[in-house]
């Protein structure tokens, strides 16, 4: 059975990275995978050994799986914190975005000169980022491209650049990536990440960024565009949508404080702010009948449809998964693996982040976490500290290696094979200067 769980979490892994080709939503095959070990390990519970700090010991062997048990319902709580944290801030993001609070800052960029618009998009990107997260903003930016920019080959080099900026934006900031926000809800890190990470992440942006500016010469042809398309004219007044953004913004910005003053989990957090703006948009609209309300799609239950629900059950499933292999010792053999072969940290998370361009950065995350308990590096460690900025910078090196990666591949259609030629050494070179600068700042 030890065996089989790796080669169904490897195969499984496989249909993950080639969703595309063979047409099956990735968030199938994590669920699949996520249930599969956790019941090879279950059948199979006579030839592992308990954890070595589950209660009962040895004793726990005994007495048929239940330890097993316990420990899928010690995961599954640690699993579901996450998830519910992420369907709270996608809503919010979400009820933000219909009220269209994001347009009250992409409407005030007027420049039609390549250079200054994507020093201006990619540094608007790299702070978005870390406050909603790399994902949203990816999906917002890309949207405002397509409104901004005529020329194709232009729009995705400039989506190339905000995929760099909303991952490296999304890396120090504790909310800003899916990979970040684990790490925190872990206890792995804390707001301290800020202070340490801030400057190689805004590295891993610049040099792009400054090589760019090199040859990217001229000005931006802009498309008609409609104005009834960006909003929902007058039904939400510009009043309505500056108090709707600073608000559902104020109120991200405010988990990490409510979790400092209260000690309580992150979730309970955005719980709270989802709350008080499920309150106010209610109030906001209370005056339009339903038939109103319904077209523009601006009620919470129309904009909980919108929610990405399946990237959440890929969470899931493959958090799920990395937990089985966890509770197995799978994890724990690779990490003396690690250790004994390669032993220093920089190395071993520089190895993370560029695997994290391949395959999703949540299950390398993931594990990441189950090799290493905070008894062997402690909280806001070097380690944790240099996997969070690998995990989501690294993923820039491909388009496939980040949700901002793959968000903005969807809705630009831009080729695999044109962001390798174009994008991937950018990435590849800001990358590695923000681990030198990390490593260097240590």
């Amino acid at each position: 059975m030890f065996t089989l769980m790796i080669v169904v979490f490897v195969v499984g892994y496989l249909a993950i990275a080639l969703e595309h080709p063979i047409k099956v939503d990735k968030s199938a095959s994590a669920l699949l995978i996520g249930v599969i070990t956790w019941t090879l390990l279950m059948l199979g519970h006579e030839s592992f050994t308990p954890p070595a700090g589950l209660e009962g010991g040895a004793e726990a062997a005994a007495h048929g799986g239940s330890w097993v048990l316990h420990e899928l319902e010690r995961h599954l709580g640690e699993i579901a914190a996450i998830v519910v944290f992420l369907l709270g801030a996608m809503t919010i993001v979400e009820l933000v975005d219909v009220h269209g609070g994001f347009m009250v800052i992409t409407d005030n960029i007027k420049t039609t000169k390549k250079v200054t618009l994507l020093w201006i998009l990619s540094i608007l990107t790299f702070f978005m980022s870390a406050v909603l997260d790399n994902m949203t903003t990816a999906i917002v930016m890309s949207a405002l491209l397509r409104k901004l920019i005529k020329d194709k080959n232009d729009m995705w080099f400039f989506a190339g650049v905000i995929i760099i900026a909303a991952n490296a934006g999304g890396a120090w900031s504790p909310i800003g990536d899916v990979t970040t926000i684990m790490l925190w809800i872990g206890g792995q890190v804390s707001v301290n990440i800020i202070k340490h990470i801030f400057i190689p992440s805004a590295v891993s942006l610049l040099v792009p960024l400054a090589i760019s500016s090199f040859f990217l010469k001229g000005t931006i042809e802009r498309p008609e565009v409609n104005s009834d398309m960006l909003g929902h004219g007058d039904f939400v007044t510009l009043g309505q949508r500056k108090f709707i953004l600073f608000l559902g913004v104020g109120l991200l910005l405010f988990v990490p404080v409510f979790k400092t003053v209260t000690h309580l989990p992150p979730y309970l957090g955005i719980l709270f702010g989802l709350g008080v703006l499920w309150v106010v948009t209610e109030m906001m609209h209370r005056g339009k009948s339903e038939e109103e309300l319904a077209p523009q799609k601006l009620t919470v239950s129309a904009v909980l449809r919108r929610v990405d629900v399946p990237s959440v059950l890929f969470f899931l499933g493959i958090l799920l998964a990395v937990a089985s292999l966890q509770t197995a010792g799978h994890l724990g053999m690779l990490a003396h693996m690690l250790d004994n072969s390669i032993g220093n940290i920089y190395i071993i998370n520089t190895i993370i982040g560029i695997l994290s361009s391949i395959v999703d950065n949540v299950p390398l995350v993931a594990g990441a976490m189950g090799m290493y308990p905070l008894s062997t590096y402690h909280i806001d460690a070097p380690f944790w500290q240099l996997l969070a900025y690998c995990a989501g910078t690294g993923g820039s090196i491909l388009i496939i290696g980040s949700a901002a990666g793959v968000a903005s591949m969807g809705i630009l259609k831009i080729d695999f094979i044109w962001y390798l030629k174009r994008i991937s050494l950018l990435a590849l070179l800001g990358y590695l200067a923000g681990v030198l600068t990390y490593y260097f700042m240590g």
